[in-house]
């Protein structure tokens, strides 16, 4: 099956990612979210990250007016329903997610393919809640869109290979790798990645080093490009919390109990740089820690 539409939910910052790398890749866009505030603001970022795009003759200005122009809005969800694909970016918590697919139901076309961005969440268990679990995959971007080179596919249990087929399609026509994952919680990257960042926030915890002292020997002791506390305000501490939950209740194994501390942060509503505080302070003009 050929791919030329496809629905977005959410337009946060997973979701305007998303959508500008699929109307730069020639797709009609379908974006929606529950604030009308959102969409503009979304649509406004996308204008702005492509128009920076021209400036670094990445593309040209006809490429971004065209893109521009695929893109189109909407605050009702059944719109979504005449899309070949619809990829949800919403809220990582599966009851949100179940209530979108719940209410995109009754008005998609038989040949819909449903997916997730989740970073997960069972692939399978949602699924299980839709008409057609053999078209339900998850794809999960990572962020930011437009630059991460990869795109996991996550298979259901029930995932036929004519959605899995597709689904490659799209990230190969988008310029990015695609890595096959296995319905297992966290998938490849967060498997691998989140106990890392839950392992800095012990060492912190402890007293093993300050906050400058673990970014620093992991961005010239390891070679990483970011810290693993810098990184973890870029994700947002609120979904490392909640992805080192799922891979604690998931696998039932000690080595994923959340460290307190990220916990604490997260009670304390200092999510990282969303809301200019984390593990780091960003209301000064320099980044200053906060432990």
């Amino acid at each position: 099956m050929e791919v030329k539409s496809v629905g977005v939910v959410g337009a946060g910052q997973m979701g305007n990612g998303i959508a500008h790398v699929l109307a730069l890749a020639g797709y009609d866009v379908l974006l929606t979210d529950v604030s009308q505030s959102a969409l503009d603001a979304a649509v406004s970022l996308i204008s702005k990250n492509t128009e920076r795009q021209v400036s670094r003759e990445k593309i040209t200005a006809e490429e971004r007016d065209a893109a521009m122009a695929r893109i189109k809005t909407t605050l009702a969800l059944a719109d979504l329903g005449k899309t070949d694909l619809v990829i949800e970016a919403a809220t990582e918590r599966e009851t949100v997610k179940q209530a979108i697919f719940e209410d995109l139901l009754p008005h998609l076309q038989p040949h819909t393919i449903l997916t997730s961005n989740t970073s997960s969440i069972s692939i399978t268990r949602l699924a299980s809640r839709t008409d057609r679990p053999e078209k339900f995959m998850g794809f999960h971007f990572m962020n930011p869109v437009p630059v991460m080179q990869l795109v996991e596919l996550i298979r259901g249990i029930a995932t036929d290979e004519p959605t899995y087929k597709a689904c490659l399609e799209v990230v190969e026509r988008l310029g990015k790798t695609a890595a096959s994952a296995e319905d297992f919680p966290g998938f490849i990257v967060n498997r691998i990645l989140m106990p890392m960042i839950n392992e800095a926030v012990y060492t912190l915890y402890e007293g093993v080093g300050s906050v400058r002292s673990i970014d620093q020997s992991m961005r010239l002791g390891a070679n990483h490009p970011m810290g693993p506390l810098e990184l973890a305000d870029f994700i947002g501490l609120d979904t490392c919390l909640a992805i080192m939950n799922v891979l604690h209740d998931g696998l039932a194994d000690t080595k994923y109990r959340p460290c307190p501390l990220l916990t604490k942060y997260v009670e304390a509503g200092w999510l990282g740089r969303k809301t200019q505080r984390g593990f780091y302070d960003y209301r000064g003009d320099e980044p200053v820690p906060t432990r």
